[in-house]
């Protein structure tokens, strides 16, 4: 049984399933096209970062209450000055090609929810793929940047399920 807050999240998950799914879709279908244009125009490129921003990010109106303008252009120059921008694209197409829907990780398992990622599981969902779950966090802020929205806070966050999975690794 789900409790209130889960069920806004798989609402919240399906919403972005049937309305803002279509770059997933072009990335693991056709991820040489995107990643072409990807790294031939710089403004091309800010864009498409720039849309992921401001809607993956936890805040109304933009990102850059939260992400600095400096540390949104140090992204998108980092992808524009490798040329990275196609590999990106091409996780995608990569990694679907290869989803096992059946996988199930055994080893201990330090999970984190933010309430303003793009996609948003239960744990009791969790939990059918993750067996051990260890350490187990739904902070009250965050989005799909944790690091670039809330640097000190993720940093934290990591140490903490790191050390919760080692405790039971060792």
């Amino acid at each position: 049984m789900l409790d209130a807050t889960e069920r806004q999240w798989v609402e919240h998950t399906r919403a972005f399933e049937r309305n803002r799914l279509a770059y997933a879709q072009v990335m693991a279908t056709s991820p040489q096209t995107i990643g072409y244009s990807l790294v031939d125009s710089p403004v091309g490129l800010l864009a498409w970062i720039l849309e992921k921003f401001f809607e993956w990010s936890d805040t109304v109106d933009s990102p850059f209450v939260t992400i600095s303008r400096d540390r949104f252009l140090d992204n998108a120059t980092l992808y524009w000055l490798t040329a990275t921008g196609a590999s990106a694209a091409r996780i995608y197409f990569e990694s679907h090609q290869s989803l096992d829907l059946d996988l199930r990780v055994t080893v201990p398992a330090a999970l984190t929810t933010y309430p303003h990622d793009i996609e948003k599981h239960p744990r009791p969902w969790a939990e059918e793929r993750f067996r051990y779950i260890v350490r187990w966090r739904a902070p009250e802020a965050g989005g799909h940047f944790p690091a670039l929205e809330m640097p000190g806070e993720f940093v934290r966050d990591l140490r903490e399920g790191l050390a919760a999975v080692l405790a039971v690794s060792v």
